[in-house]
């Protein structure tokens, strides 16, 4: 095992990869609450049980999926690197594909399916790349700030912080509510163990603000602590009924996969190269082993969707790992024991109410807004679509939508700026779909 990693090499050892993927895997734990809660909308109370997710089998889908995608990265791409179904895309998932445009979850979970095969074609081929390179930098970030923002405002909601106001859409809520001040309390934890760089402080602010939810009587006390765990059944295999559906083959579904299969080509290659820097495993700024960590990423996306979860990616949580001491990716399969070990205890999410998560929420939006910063905002042709595409998508909720937005302005912004010749023609070609898009699928 040692050799396989190379722990002499890269300085390392069994004890320092441990504590690595323990980190890790504290510091993204959140996801087995957050995950089930949202692919079940479980903060929409009118929604009909019917038409939502069994939360024990997407609870079951997600450690299994996080699992499976870390023992892939570890001992494939062999970097200290943990994934699960990634936060932004579980939100597109619930709250625009399936709750906005009323489509089944079963046919989103085809959409996911069929965005992960589209991922490891391109991965194989080498297109992915190419296809990358072509959509501008500034583009890029405003994506991730955009679903940052958009993931803030349904954390804000699930709070009873920010609520439906006829005269102005949105307003205050009422903070003395026992929910809302709840999750005020656990924003206020976890930030302070933010700020004084605590690992795990999303995970750790979640369990404080069970524990005084449970002596304020705002939560009940789970009767168990380990059970039996629960069926995959009413997900696994879920994703393949829908391509026996003549309504899965529609114009929206073709936007729904290239937005999962967009989103999740930046997230995971940004999350990627930011932890292999901070490791110290760039070579002459190159990323060794890329194509077998895209392709780990890749099959993980898959394996979830069969499982029954949203888009799988590679997660930025890992760098507390790294930071803890991770560099191999024998940490990732630490983590992925963890991910196993947690399904045994199901009854304890019974204590977890859309106030506990929204802080996690809240927090990681914070996290992905920092990208705005890299954005060239002195430039009027680059702002305008990167403003664009950032705040379309919490007012529209909708992440495609801001994605859509920001595509059609860039061309036109730069052709009117007389840098024509700075576009990608691929860029023409998101154009073209996109103006599609609003014409045919709004």
């Amino acid at each position: 095992m040692k050799k396989y990693f190379e722990f002499e090499k890269l300085g390392t050892n069994y004890r320092r990869e441990f504590i690595g993927g323990l980190t890790t895997f504290l510091a993204m734990a959140y996801i087995l609450v957050v995950n089930p809660l949202t692919l079940t909308l479980a903060s929409v109370p009118d929604y009909p049980d019917a038409l939502r997710m069994d939360y024990g089998a997407v609870f079951v889908a997600t450690a299994l999926a996080a699992a499976v995608g870390s023992i892939i990265m570890g001992l494939l791409g062999k970097y200290p690197l943990a994934l699960a179904p990634g936060m932004g895309l579980n939100a597109f998932f619930a709250y625009t594909v399936v709750l906005g445009s009323g489509i089944p979850w079963q046919h989103a979970l085809g959409a996911v399916f069929i965005s992960g095969v589209f991922f490891l074609l391109l991965t194989l081929t080498g297109f992915r790349e190419k296809i990358i390179n072509a959509i501008p930098i500034d583009l890029k970030h405003a994506v991730g700030a955009g679903i940052g923002l958009f993931i803030t405002f349904i954390g804000l909601q699930n709070a009873g912080i920010v609520v439906n106001n006829d005269a102005t859409l949105v307003g205050l809520g009422d903070l003395t509510a026992g929910p809302s001040l709840l999750a005020i309390f656990g924003i206020v934890v976890t930030v302070i163990m933010m700020t004084k760089g605590i690992k795990g402080a999303v995970f750790y602010g979640m369990v404080l603000s069970v524990i005084t939810g449970m002596i304020f009587n705002l939560i009940s006390v789970p009767e168990k602590v380990v059970d039996s765990v629960p069926s995959l059944a009413p997900t696994f295999g879920a994703a393949f009924s829908s391509f026996g559906d003549s309504s899965f083959y529609s114009a929206a579904m073709v936007g729904i996969v290239l937005t999962f299969l967009f989103v999740d080509f930046f997230d995971n290659a940004g999350t990627l190269v930011a932890v292999a820097n901070q490791a110290g495993m760039l070579k002459d700024n190159k990323l060794p082993r890329a194509g077998r960590a895209l392709i780990s990423d890749s099959i993980a996306s898959i394996t979830g969707a069969i499982f029954g979860t949203s888009t799988v990616t590679s997660y930025i949580e890992s760098s507390a790992g790294v930071a803890a001491g991770a560099r191999t990716g024998f940490a990732s399969l630490v983590t992925a024991g963890l991910f196993l070990l947690s399904l045994f205890f199901f009854p304890l999410l019974s204590v977890v109410t859309p106030a506990v998560t929204a802080p996690a929420l809240i927090i990681v939006g914070v996290l992905m807004v920092s990208s705005l910063g890299k954005i060239d905002w002195h430039r009027f042709e680059i702002a305008v679509p990167a403003f664009l595409t950032m705040i379309a998508m919490p007012l529209t909720y909708s992440i495609a939508t801001g994605i859509a937005v920001g595509f059609i302005f860039y061309p036109i912004t730069m052709i009117v700026k007389g840098r024509k010749k700075d576009i990608h023609p691929i860029m023409y070609f998101f154009f073209v779909i996109f103006v599609l898009y609003f014409i045919f699928l709004e």
